[in-house]
Protein backbone atom coordinates (compact mmCIF):
# COMPACT_ATOMS: atom_id res chain seq x y z
CA UNK A 1 0.00 0.00 0.00
CA UNK A 2 1.09 3.46 -0.67
CA UNK A 3 0.26 6.65 0.22
CA UNK A 4 0.89 10.37 -1.05
CA UNK A 5 -0.85 13.03 0.63
CA UNK A 6 -1.51 16.70 -1.33
CA UNK A 7 -3.34 19.95 0.00
CA UNK A 8 -1.16 21.62 2.96
CA UNK A 9 -0.18 25.36 2.82
CA UNK A 10 -0.35 28.25 4.45
CA UNK A 11 -3.61 29.96 6.10
CA UNK A 12 -4.80 32.46 7.96
CA UNK A 13 -6.09 31.64 11.27
CA UNK A 14 -9.99 31.08 10.68
CA UNK A 15 -9.16 29.94 7.14
CA UNK A 16 -9.78 26.40 5.97
CA UNK A 17 -8.05 23.61 4.18
CA UNK A 18 -8.36 20.29 2.68
CA UNK A 19 -6.08 17.21 2.85
CA UNK A 20 -6.29 14.75 0.20
CA UNK A 21 -4.32 11.12 0.74
CA UNK A 22 -4.43 8.66 -2.32
CA UNK A 23 -3.91 5.40 -1.81
CA UNK A 24 -2.54 2.83 -4.25
CA UNK A 25 -1.69 -0.75 -4.60
CA UNK A 26 -3.77 -3.58 -2.41
CA UNK A 27 -5.78 -1.06 -0.96
CA UNK A 28 -8.63 -3.84 -0.54
CA UNK A 29 -6.71 -4.77 2.86
CA UNK A 30 -6.79 -1.55 4.43
CA UNK A 31 -8.98 -1.74 7.36
CA UNK A 32 -9.02 1.86 8.46
CA UNK A 33 -7.12 5.20 7.32
CA UNK A 34 -6.00 8.30 9.57
CA UNK A 35 -4.63 11.65 9.81
CA UNK A 36 -1.61 12.48 12.55
CA UNK A 37 -0.03 15.18 13.07
CA UNK A 38 3.28 16.38 14.06
CA UNK A 39 4.32 19.51 15.42
CA UNK A 40 8.51 20.39 15.89
CA UNK A 41 9.79 19.27 19.03
CA UNK A 42 6.74 17.30 19.82
CA UNK A 43 5.34 13.77 19.58
CA UNK A 44 3.30 12.70 16.82
CA UNK A 45 -0.36 12.78 17.29
CA UNK A 46 -3.47 10.69 15.79
CA UNK A 47 -6.13 13.96 14.51
CA UNK A 48 -9.10 11.68 13.43
CA UNK A 49 -9.39 8.17 11.80
CA UNK A 50 -12.17 6.56 9.40
CA UNK A 51 -12.78 3.06 9.89
CA UNK A 52 -13.30 0.75 6.36
CA UNK A 53 -16.76 -0.78 7.53
CA UNK A 54 -20.19 -0.51 6.46
CA UNK A 55 -21.09 2.51 9.01
CA UNK A 56 -17.32 4.04 8.23
CA UNK A 57 -17.13 5.13 11.81
CA UNK A 58 -14.82 7.74 12.88
CA UNK A 59 -12.70 9.27 15.60
CA UNK A 60 -11.35 12.48 16.39
CA UNK A 61 -9.03 14.34 18.50
CA UNK A 62 -11.14 16.55 21.35
CA UNK A 63 -9.22 19.44 19.84
CA UNK A 64 -10.16 19.24 16.36
CA UNK A 65 -14.07 17.86 16.67
CA UNK A 66 -16.48 20.41 15.30
CA UNK A 67 -13.45 21.91 13.35
CA UNK A 68 -12.10 19.04 11.48
CA UNK A 69 -13.97 16.45 8.96
CA UNK A 70 -12.41 13.11 7.68
CA UNK A 71 -14.23 11.67 4.97
CA UNK A 72 -13.24 8.66 2.23
CA UNK A 73 -13.92 8.52 -1.47
CA UNK A 74 -14.44 4.53 -2.29
CA UNK A 75 -14.38 4.94 -5.99
CA UNK A 76 -10.76 6.06 -6.38
CA UNK A 77 -9.52 5.06 -2.89
CA UNK A 78 -9.13 8.55 -1.38
CA UNK A 79 -9.41 10.07 1.78
CA UNK A 80 -9.90 13.48 2.77
CA UNK A 81 -8.96 15.90 5.99
CA UNK A 82 -11.53 19.10 5.55
CA UNK A 83 -10.11 21.36 8.43
CA UNK A 84 -12.27 24.37 9.18
CA UNK A 85 -11.49 27.77 12.02
CA UNK A 86 -7.91 26.59 11.60
CA UNK A 87 -5.96 27.51 14.53
CA UNK A 88 -2.14 28.44 14.85
CA UNK A 89 -2.00 25.75 16.74
CA UNK A 90 -2.67 23.27 14.36
CA UNK A 91 0.34 24.07 12.61
CA UNK A 92 2.34 20.81 11.73
CA UNK A 93 3.13 18.30 9.21
CA UNK A 94 -0.16 16.09 8.59
CA UNK A 95 0.19 12.10 7.73
CA UNK A 96 -1.31 10.09 6.13
CA UNK A 97 -1.74 6.60 7.75
CA UNK A 98 -3.29 3.42 6.78
CA UNK A 99 -3.30 -0.21 8.69
CA UNK A 100 -3.56 -2.67 6.39
CA UNK A 101 -2.87 -6.86 7.51
CA UNK A 102 -1.28 -5.48 10.89
CA UNK A 103 0.86 -3.38 9.38
CA UNK A 104 1.25 0.46 9.26
CA UNK A 105 1.76 2.59 6.37
CA UNK A 106 2.89 5.99 6.19
CA UNK A 107 2.51 9.00 3.66
CA UNK A 108 5.36 11.41 3.04
CA UNK A 109 3.50 14.34 5.16
CA UNK A 110 2.26 17.57 4.03
CA UNK A 111 2.93 21.03 5.98
CA UNK A 112 0.17 23.06 7.19
CA UNK A 113 1.52 26.02 8.24
CA UNK A 114 -1.51 28.81 10.22
CA UNK A 115 -0.56 32.29 11.16
CA UNK A 116 -2.24 34.45 13.64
Amino acid sequence: VQLVESGGGLVQAGGSLRLSCAASGNTIVIIYMAWYRQAPGKQRDLVARINFDSDSTTYYADSVKGRFTISRDNGNDTMYLQMNNLEPEDTAIYYCNGRARSRNYWGQGTQVTVSS
